[in-house]
């Protein structure tokens, strides 16, 4: 659905058809499959497991790291900015943001939101 196969690679699409949530809180990068899991469930108040993609920041805000269901297991992409940080969308909650694809692709590529 969202994501495309070639080999044993998983290609990370963004699609309208997507639901793109960001968690608004500092995580820390080695949190795995299993503990993003759970601050899906337990601070996003989310299901891990919807199809929908879950994002978390560094506290310096350069790596984001987003969790998704991929019908058969999950995926994480991680990515790393070597200059800049990553900017925050704008959220009414301290919790969670529901952003865009078109804001997700800003974000990934550096671009500032405001």
């Amino acid at each position: 659905r969202n994501c495309a196969l070639f080999g044993e690679f998983v290609m990370l699409l963004i699609s309208e058809h997507q639901r793109y949530f960001v968690y608004m809180s500092a995580t820390d990068m080695r949190k795995g499959f299993d503990t993003l899991c759970g601050l899906v469930r337990t601070q996003m108040k989310l299901n891990p497991m919807s199809g929908d993609m879950f994002i978390f920041f560094n506290r310096s805000r350069t790596h984001i790291k987003s969790l998704l269901w991929a019908r058969d297991g999950f995926a994480l992409y991680f990515k790393r900015l070597e200059r800049e940080t990553f900017e925050l969308p704008s959220s009414a909650s301290n919790e969670t943001a529901l952003i865009s694809a078109q804001t997700l692709s800003l974000i990934l590529h550096g671009i500032v939101l405001s």
